[in-house]
């Protein structure tokens, strides 16, 4: 194992996440109450939030609070995807009017700049979400941006910059409600006290899940290949969950939304691949329920990440790891993501691959495209 990349480094980031993320709290409500003017909010028809990586996957877990919250259709998409082809096509019929959100860490990264850029050319109002003030992406934005102070941890995959990143998405999203009258003000600063309150769940959850996560890993040292299913806001934690296992061990992993997994893993040539089903109470509860029976009657090894109280999922499962805990679906990514964080950075032990494989070149700049690629996955 290297001395410089560990996977404990990627532990304790996930323990204190709960701690940090609570004291980062007033400091990002305040910053997103104002980096919109109420004006340009009320002008808003349509979001899009673009990013790559982990700032990707977490516009896809916050596409449900914009919507149901906010109000306004949302479309999270890659950054490539705005940059080279949404782009060009974005509505812009009234000044302001969509806003298009650029996320990066690192305010770094050359897609997202670009389609900032680009949206930006189209007449759409822009905001960069980054912790970085004079990076490309708020160069791009031309300073405007939400910036996020952000501890950095270079040795492991990033897990408080993604759930400090979807945190403020999740801010944002109740701020455009509050304007745009969706609800009065009472009800905005109860969400977003329910929204801190989920840091205490996720203490919990951590808690509980921690030991069931470390004997899995045990279990599962030999095993080459594992699945994540999730639907509505917990598909971008699907994704996010097998990012985190290929970051942390070089395992191959899959993130797939819960029902495209039955048009598509009848074909897998290894009928126990381990399957962690993410599957909080909500809409798509019901039709994983009937899936877990159907991978059970395949031969997949189902690993339920559902609530504590859970029996349905549970009692078909292989293994829980449980959430400690009620929250809301639309706030639930910032919970459900910690059983593949944990598990990640614990098969990283068990196969004595260290965190991201040292790199062994690959991040090289002449592989990068002459673009700068981080190694905290958020691209």
């Amino acid at each position: 194992m290297s001395e410089n990349l560990r996977y404990e480094d990627m532990l304790a980031e996930i323990v204190a996440q709960p701690k940090n993320l609570s004291g980062l709290f007033e400091q990002m409500d305040h910053m997103i109450r104002d980096v919109l003017s109420p004006k340009q909010i009320l002008s808003l028809h349509r979001v899009f939030l673009c990013g790559c990586g982990d700032s990707h996957h977490a516009p896809l877990c916050a596409e449900m609070a914009f919507e149901s919250l906010a109000g306004l259709p949302c479309e999270p998409m890659t950054a490539m995807q705005m940059a080279r082809y949404a782009a060009d096509h974005i509505p812009a019929p009234f000044p302001d009017d969509p806003l298009v959100v650029g996320i990066s860490v690192s305010g770094s990264v050359a897609r997202t700049a670009e389609a900032i850029t680009q949206a930006r050319k189209r007449g759409a109002l822009v905001l960069g979400l980054t912790g970085n003030p004079d990076g490309a992406l708020a160069k791009a934005a031309q300073g405007h941006i939400a910036r996020m102070h952000i501890p950095a941890n270079p040795k492991a995959p990033g897990t408080t910059s993604y759930a400090a990143n979807l945190s403020a998405l999740l801010l944002l999203a109740i701020r455009l409600g509050e304007i745009r009258n969706s609800y009065h003000q009472t009800v905005a600063n109860e969400l977003r006290a329910e929204l801190r309150g989920v840091y205490d769940v996720m203490a919990a959850t951590i808690e509980a899940t921690a030991p069931v996560a470390s004997q899995l890993a045990d279990e599962y040292a030999s095993v080459p290949e594992f699945v994540f299913t999730g639907h509505g806001p917990n598909y971008g934690s699907a994704l996010f969950s097998a990012a985190k296992i290929i970051e942390a061990s070089g395992a191959s992993a899959w993130g797939q939304d819960t029902e495209e997994w039955a048009h598509l893993q009848y074909f897998c040539r290894h009928s126990d691949t381990p399957t962690f089903v993410i599957a909080p109470p909500g809409s798509g509860y019901s039709r994983a329920v009937e899936l877990v029976k159907v991978m059970k009657r395949i031969g997949r090894r189902v690993v339920a990440v559902v609530d504590s109280q859970d029996t349905e999922i549970a009692g078909l499962a292989d293994v829980v790891l449980p959430v400690v805990g009620k929250v809301r679906e639309a706030f639930s990514p910032l919970v459900y993501t910690l059983a593949g964080e944990l598990f990640a950075a614990q098969h990283s032990r068990v196969t004595g691959e260290p965190p991201f494989r040292n790199f062994a070149g690959v991040y090289a700049m002449e592989n990068a495209g002459g673009n700068i690629i981080y190694a905290e996955g958020e691209g």
